[in-house]
């Protein structure tokens, strides 16, 4: 039986911090979601002045990445590629960039989405929370 790591409320606290922190050095007004490695939220900040429909796709971009094992990006790029059935994968409706997964030791831990801005900067601020945790 394996051991694996598992996301821990001070991890996450450190996680939403510094995508917060990211957010804010650039006066992105964003919602950001945090899943566990099952898609479940596990933590969500709107920040002031995010679009209100922000609260519902930053959660689905978090739990496309977690569930995908990969940035929800690959999704969009392979359906923007061509490959349209990738639409009837179950659980995965934000297939949009801005969902990046947190891998610890190999392991999907979970993953952060953001959204409010352009896809590329909730990327960008998903990407600075993940960092902070040390994650690959």
């Amino acid at each position: 039986m394996k051991t694996r790591p598992a996301l821990e409320l001070a991890d996450v606290r450190r996680i939403a911090a510094a995508a917060e922190a990211e957010a804010m050095a650039h006066g992105w007004a964003v919602t950001i979601a945090i899943a566990d490695d099952g898609g479940h939220l596990i933590w969500l900040m709107r920040l002031d002045g995010a679009p209100v429909v922000s609260a519902h796709i930053a959660p689905a971009k978090a739990r496309t990445a977690a569930l995908g094992r990969r940035e929800s990006k690959k999704y969009e790029e392979s359906i923007n590629g061509g490959r349209t059935s990738m639409l009837s994968l179950p659980q995965l409706d934000a297939m949009v960039e801005g969902g990046v997964p947190i891998v610890v030791d190999g392991f999907c831990v979970g993953a952060v989405g953001v959204s409010g801005v352009r896809s590329a900067e909730d990327a960008q601020v998903a990407s600075a929370g993940v960092a902070a945790l040390g994650a690959a």
